[in-house]
């Protein structure tokens, strides 16, 4: 008779141990906030050889301003040395300052523009 292999004990249920925490990773979740961009202020310089209709022209066209905010915008300019043409952010505001610079060298001009942070 061929003889049995001895037989394992019979298995005993497994209790599970109580965690002490070791080896355990928590990983905690922060709310992400985010701030909201860096504004910058585009400024617009007075000179004395600049026409006035061509600053008036220039604010309609790159700042969208109508025709009575772009003439309030550039008398500003005329009386002060220097007014804010709109608030935007970084990318924009030099953007338009390009713009401007390269519309005013196309005609002839030394407008001057520039950005600030607001």
């Amino acid at each position: 008779m061929p003889s049995k292999p001895p037989s394992d004990p019979p298995k005993q249920p497994s209790v599970p141990k109580p965690d002490d925490g070791q080896g355990s990773v928590v990983a905690e979740r922060k709310a992400a906030r985010t701030k909201p961009p860096r504004m910058y202020q585009v400024v617009m310089l007075n000179d004395d050889f600049t026409p006035m209709e061509f600053v008036v022209m220039v604010l309609q066209e790159y700042f969208r301003l109508d025709l009575e905010a772009a003439t309030l915008v550039m008398l500003k300019i005329h009386h002060e040395g220097r007014a804010v043409c709109g608030v935007y952010s970084k990318d924009v505001a030099a953007t338009k300052v390009e713009l401007v610079q390269a519309a005013a060298r196309r005609s002839g001009h030394p407008l001057q523009c520039l950005m600030e942070a607001a």
